[in-house]
């Protein structure tokens, strides 16, 4: 139990944010007559490692009076495209199930992140981003790959 209690601390201070993830838009799903709609969002954020990939992520927000003040629990729910946008180059060595982004999903016990995963055999970039809490994450996921081709525009 103390571990546990210990866990929840640190995930309520020390979780990591991407700095740099950018809102590309949204779309209201429920109308809520206190706070914000439910919605899902989309956003944008380059891998930090691998120069050239930028993945898209859309996502469920929860609205309400909850969801305005930060309280609510944002579904598992995901969707991930990345691709290549420019000349792949590698800022260090690469790691597989290497975590590029993290997001909080609820005040305390659940995140959603995204890891990426080098297929040598294939010279692909594979993401796959899921949610994953404190006690039991989800199982639900999606994945998305880039071969690593070269840049000629």
């Amino acid at each position: 139990m103390k571990r546990l209690k210990r866990a929840v601390a640190l995930a309520a201070f020390a979780l990591p944010m991407l700095a740099g993830a950018e809102e590309i838009g949204q779309v209201s799903t429920v109308f809520k007559f206190l706070g914000p709609n439910d919605r899902i969002v989309v956003e944008a954020f380059d891998d930090p490692k691998v120069e050239g990939v930028t993945c898209y992520l859309s996502r469920a927000k929860t609205g309400g009076v909850k969801g305005g003040l930060g309280l609510a629990e944002d579904r598992a729910e995901a969707s991930i495209a990345c691709r290549q946008v420019g000349p792949i180059n590698f800022k260090g060595e690469l790691k597989d199930g290497e975590e590029v982004f993290k997001e909080r999903t609820s005040l305390v016990f659940k995140t959603m992140q995204v890891v990426r995963f080098l297929d040598k055999k294939r010279n692909t970039l594979v993401y796959l981003v899921y949610s994953d809490r404190i006690v039991e994450g989800s199982p639900q996921n999606a994945v998305t790959a880039i071969p690593i081709l070269p840049w000629n525009h």
